[in-house]
């Protein structure tokens, strides 16, 4: 996808991350974050049932997670990219703060979560 077509700000943030998908579990690294959904690094080649949901815990702090529930958009040998599916008020909220933070912003993280509430009703 090409930055001219994304409509959401991507925001570089050091992370770990946890990834659950039936009973398989694993740790990654994120590489970036949007209000639209995560691209991580994995530790070693992992395989994931594109077909299958994907929970994701993103650790900002001991306090401040954020967690949603994705499906795969990409897959290569080390990178995954994830589509965010349901995400919860808590969890919108804190990632809404760092985009803004991170924008410097305030109604540009505003206007992308319109956006992303607009897409969510059609």
């Amino acid at each position: 996808m090409t930055n001219e077509r994304r409509r959401f700000s991507r925001v570089d943030f050091e992370a770990e991350v946890e990834l659950e998908q039936g009973d398989y579990r694993c740790t990654a690294e994120l590489i970036d974050i949007s209000l639209k959904g995560l691209l991580l690094h994995l530790p070693q080649e992992h395989r994931f049932d594109e077909q299958q949901p994907v929970d994701a815990c993103v650790h900002l702090s001991d306090q401040t997670p954020i967690s949603m529930s994705t499906r795969i958009a990409h897959q290569s040998q080390q990178q995954l990219g994830l589509m965010c599916e349901l995400i919860d008020l808590d969890s919108i909220g804190h990632l809404r703060r760092l985009i803004e933070l991170n924008l410097g912003d305030p109604k540009a993280a505003e206007r992308e979560l319109a956006e992303l509430i607009h897409n969510a009703k059609s």
